[in-house]
């Protein structure tokens, strides 16, 4: 059932390599489709989309792979990898690497396969080694499952679902805080706000920014903490494990921070960034428009410099707990000539914070909510601007045409807070869930002693540790002032899935009801279906990790 660790580390590392070259073979099948003049064409990777996205997938897989092997190598070095870790990494590796051969999931509809990206017979038979065919027998084996199951049973009573190998005495007291405040002030009310359709408290926000959210990635010298983007991950998943609102609160912050610490002009950055991060300024990102979506260069709300303002006149959709908050860091075309991306400008714009009773209270602006299945807690809103007033002191480095630029800037450290956000609705729905199996009798035992309730479960907690390895990974990457855009879309691309397929899983667990609106788990299904859609759609996530890997990144 559990391979011995030397041979367990020996066969991961040969699997490893095999999947790798399986991904070299991909990409040199899909170039040969996509750049035949050994140019990228346009026309041919969106003709062959499938082959492209497929690669991007397949690419995630073996990067996941090799990253829970530097995990349980992290965790031997210090005699920390366990029999549950052991098991982790060998069911990892034997579901991935059989999925490579007979078929990656791109979505519920959607399966890739190595002749779809027109990978030759004999790659796919070097691929399939002796190591790669030990690890899908012993990694695939019901047992296998049934014993993880077996060993997360006192999961929720502090016996873990495995070692994080966060290898950090400060990031785990950073995860502990928040782990406390997540199950102490947040899971026990996410619900009945869910319910009720309500902002999260106030309260909350205010002892968000007592403990550091809102500032936790803003250098020292602008009033933040400087902590790293791992730190941030580990904030990011405690919080969006007790409630993905919650987990969200930070996210806004994040953007309008990292825009203007690396875009803002030093009096932009002395004037923003410390209020940002003690939480007095709540901000907005107001990029979206009706009929733009991800094709941001095709927005057409307009900024037009009137002396000493700019005048800001069309409108935006989809923009988070834009009542409540003070800033907007909103997106408009200052040069009506250039329609692409070269004409956008960004803006550091001020509004009034709204009530309930009047929510848009500036001049010039409107808006209406949007009601949404989940994510709540912050509501949505489509916005209008009609001679909305911008002081030209507020435009983004003091230059007009950046704005995109600017916003491209900040999607690397986005998409790792989201793949974060991810994991954290990843792991609350793999709790619910084994909370309900273990307290639900029927047929005269437990829910979990049936071998398919245990098997979800299992599965649950494997990909629950391969989405957050891979979104370590990532974060690790940014700290370290690597370009990670592939590693950040992998992470994101990856870890949304791994949260829907649990809460899906945990609600079939709940059967009937898991379908009434009182049982947890109706909420975090709602909750994590939005994490395939924002912050770049995972078919947007697939060609930006196709396209680079084309492009020789790696």
């Amino acid at each position: 059932m559990t391979l011995l660790l030397p041979d367990l580390l020996a066969l991961t590392a040969a699997a490893a390599s095999s999947a790798d070259r399986l991904v070299a073979a991909g990409r040199k099948a899909v170039l040969s489709q996509v750049a035949p003049g050994g140019t990228l064409d346009a026309d041919l990777l969106e003709q062959h989309q499938y082959a492209a996205h497929g690669l991007a997938w397949v690419s995630t897989y073996a990067r996941a792979l090799s990253e829970m092997r530097a995990w349980a190598l992290r965790l031997d070095a210090t005699g920390r990898l366990g029999e549950l870790e052991a098991l982790i990494l060998q069911v990892a590796f034997g579901e991935y690497l059989a999925q490579l051969e007979g078929g990656v999931p791109l979505s519920q509809v959607e399966m890739i396969r190595p002749a779809d990206l027109g990978i030759a017979d004999e790659d796919v038979a070097t691929f399939r080694t002796e190591p790669v065919q030990a690890l899908v027998k012993a990694g695939t084996a019901a047992a296998a499952r049934l014993r993880i199951a077996e060993l997360i049973r006192h999961g929720l009573d502090g016996g873990g679902f495995g070692n994080e190998a966060l290898d950090d005495e400060t990031l785990s007291m950073v995860r502990d805080q928040f782990r406390r405040f997540g199950a102490e002030a947040v899971e026990p009310h996410a619900h009945d706000w869910h319910l009720k359709d309500e902002l999260i408290p106030i309260e909350i926000v205010e002892q968000m920014a007592e403990l550091g959210v809102f500032g936790l990635t803003i250098p020292e010298e602008y009033g933040g903490l400087g902590m790293g983007k791992l730190a941030m991950c580990v904030v990011t998943e405690e919080l969006s494990r007790a409630y993905i609102g919650v987990g969200s609160l930070g996210t806004r912050s994040e953007i309008a921070a990292e825009l203007i610490r690396l875009g803002g002009t030093d009096q932009q950055k002395e004037y923003w960034l410390p209020r940002i991060a003690s939480g007095e300024i709540l901000p907005t990102a107001v990029f979206t428009e009706p009929n733009t979506g991800s094709d941001l260069g095709s927005l057409k709300t307009r900024a037009t410099l009137d002396g000493d303002s700019y005048s800001v006149t069309g409108n935006k959709t989809w923009i988070t707990h834009a009542s409540r908050s003070d800033l907007m860091t909103l997106l408009a075309r200052t040069d009506a000539k250039d329609g692409g991306y070269k004409g956008l400008s960004m803006f550091l714009a001020e509004k009034p914070r709204g009530t309930e009773a009047d929510p848009f209270p500036a001049a010039g602006m409107t808006g209406g909510e949007i009601k949404v299945l989940g994510y709540r807690g912050m509501k949505e809103y489509e916005l209008g601007f009609d001679g909305f007033a911008v002081p030209a002191a507020n435009l983004l480095g003091g230059v007009e045409g950046q704005g995109f630029k600017q916003l491209m800037a900040t999607f690397e450290s986005a998409r790792v807070q989201t793949a974060a956000r991810a994991v954290g609705v990843a792991q609350n729905a793999l709790e619910i869930g084994l909370r309900y199996a273990l307290d639900r009798v029927q047929f005269g035992k437990a829910l979990v002693n049936f071998p398919r309730v245990a098997g979800k479960l299992a599965w649950m907690a494997v990909e629950t540790m391969v989405a957050r390895q891979l979104t370590y990974f990532a974060a690790r990457e940014k700290d370290s002032d690597r370009r990670c855009d592939i590693e950040a879309g992998m992470a994101k691309l990856l870890a949304a899935r791994v949260a829907w397929a649990n809460a899906d899983n945990a609600l079939q667990i709940h059967g009937g009801n898991g379908y009434a609106l009182e049982y947890k788990i109706s909420r975090v299904l709602c909750d994590a279906r939005i994490l395939n859609i924002f912050e770049g759609a995972a078919e947007i996530q697939a060609q930006v990790i196709a396209r680079g890997l084309l492009a020789g990144r790696n």
